[in-house]
């Protein structure tokens, strides 16, 4: 099996953008549009020039818990992602009208990990996406928790869902990602608050640690 792909997220200045794309990530996410208070939120001008900033290969995110189409395509139109990650309920019949919009545009939606239905929500999503990513959730927060959950049920979605790429966030750090990646064996790996050395501000240590134990894997 390959090793998994990388995705720095949180990411607010374009030097922490260059960082990581040295130390070799494979994607960078930018926060716009989130429904809760955090310190690696950017507005969607600031959050398109790091994007901008970004050399070939390494793809630019734009994470956003927009639920709506219009918000959610201005919000492209402004930042010009390769990928878009969708938390907080976008609606299923919209997909079609956003991939007209946007037909260049890979689709990750966020299923939170809580349960036994885990299962269920990924299945109702997979059709309508390029990949899921499953994250944590709490009471306030719908990403970003810095919280692990049941890396079990990670790995029942990734096995019922062959065809699909999953990606694993949620609390990982270079001291616990191996283990994640062993049990879990995702597409992908999501790290924010793992590799922070405060929120909105990246430690090259932290992620030099986290791709050495990725590779390492």
């Amino acid at each position: 099996m390959s090793l998994p792909r990388i995705k720095i997220c949180g990411i607010t200045t374009p030097e922490d953008a260059a960082l990581a794309a040295r130390l070799g990530v494979d994607a960078i996410g930018v926060l716009v549009g989130l429904g809760h208070a955090s310190e690696d939120e950017l507005d969607a001008e600031r959050a398109g020039a790091i994007v901008a900033s970004l050399p070939p290969f390494v793809a630019g995110t734009l994470v956003t818990h927009r639920t709506t189409l219009d918000d959610v395509c201005r919000l492209c139109r402004t930042v010009r992602p390769q990928v878009l990650q969708l938390h907080g309920g976008f609606a299923m019949d919209a997909f079609p009208a956003l991939r007209e919009a946007f037909p260049a545009l890979r689709i990750v939606t966020a299923v939170h990990v809580d349960g036994e239905g885990t299962l269920d929500e990924a299945r109702r999503v997979e059709r309508s996406v390029d990949g899921i990513l499953l994250d944590t959730k709490t009471a306030t927060r719908i990403g970003g928790t810095g919280i692990t959950h049941d890396w079990a049920i990670s790995r029942r979605v990734r096995d019922a869902l062959p065809g699909r790429p999953v990606i694993l966030a949620g609390g990982l750090t270079p001291d616990n990602v191996g283990r994640a990646i062993a049990e879990v064996r995702p597409y992908a790996v999501d790290v924010n608050s793992g590799v922070s050395v405060r929120r909105g501000l990246k430690s090259s240590e932290l992620i030099a640690r986290f791709i050495r134990a990725v590779r390492e894997s």
